[in-house]
């Protein structure tokens, strides 16, 4: 038996939930006729979307821009350190106030979009200041946590069940992920040694993976920790 407010699962003696203090609800209890658990129409009326927000959000986010770039054309007489403020504010823009336009932004097109903004800010930085770690090291980091990133999002998406399983696999993966890290910050940037501190996090990580999905497998174990942290 669950909470019909927020979901929380309650023995079958409860009589209000412990978390949000709702009168329980069991459908073999009389209900008055004015009580209703869900609405009566079977279409409820959906509220128009308001484009406000992000109408305000994108002047706010093109005034500093706009500031910005004249204050370094004037005193610079070209673009030198507006760049990177006008570069953070796209990224933001697109990661933050892009999917507002939209009445039900698809997770998984926006997520790799924005690690796509983030990667295209990183390339100019890189161009501006003669770097040359944008392909041997930027690149492979962006690209490998994107694929994890949109794996993930898209198997939550469209796969009913097993959400354990995925939060575990993914959070794996990141863990097996930081031995190529430390190799990438090594071999572009010089000093350490492979499995140094990438051990740690690595571990970490593994452990907290390999959690998720032994909650998943293991029933009571789940409907232990659901009970006791009230997910």
């Amino acid at each position: 038996m669950y909470c019909v407010k927020c979901g929380v699962k309650l023995a079958e003696s409860e009589k209000v939930c412990p978390l949000c203090g709702t009168r329980v609800y069991h459908p073999d209890l009389p209900q008055k006729e004015d009580e209703y658990t869900y609405p009566k129409s079977r279409y409820p009326k959906k509220e128009r979307r308001s484009l406000g927000f992000p109408i305000f959000a994108t002047a706010c986010a093109l005034f500093p821009i706009i500031i910005t770039l004249a204050c370094d054309l004037r005193f610079s007489g070209a673009v030198t350190w507006s760049g990177y403020v006008v570069g953070a504010i796209v990224l933001a823009y697109v990661i933050f106030i892009l999917p507002k336009w939209f009445s039900a932004p698809n997770p998984v097109i926006f997520v790799p979009c924005s690690f796509a903004a983030a990667a295209l800010f990183l390339l100019y930085i890189d161009l501006v200041t003669h770097g040359g770690w944008f392909l041997p090291f930027a690149l492979p980091v962006v690209a490998v946590i994107t694929a994890i990133i949109t794996a993930a999002v898209t198997l939550l998406r469209y796969v009913k069940k097993g959400k354990l399983y995925i939060f575990g696999g993914a959070v794996a993966a990141l863990g097996l992920f930081m031995p190529l890290l430390e190799y990438l910050i090594a071999s572009v940037f010089g000093g350490g040694n492979m499995l140094g501190w990438s051990f740690y996090p690595m571990a970490a990580l593994l452990l907290i993976g390999a959690f998720l999905i032994f909650l998943a497998i293991c029933r009571p174990a789940r409907e232990f920790v659901e009970r006791k942290f009230f997910i």
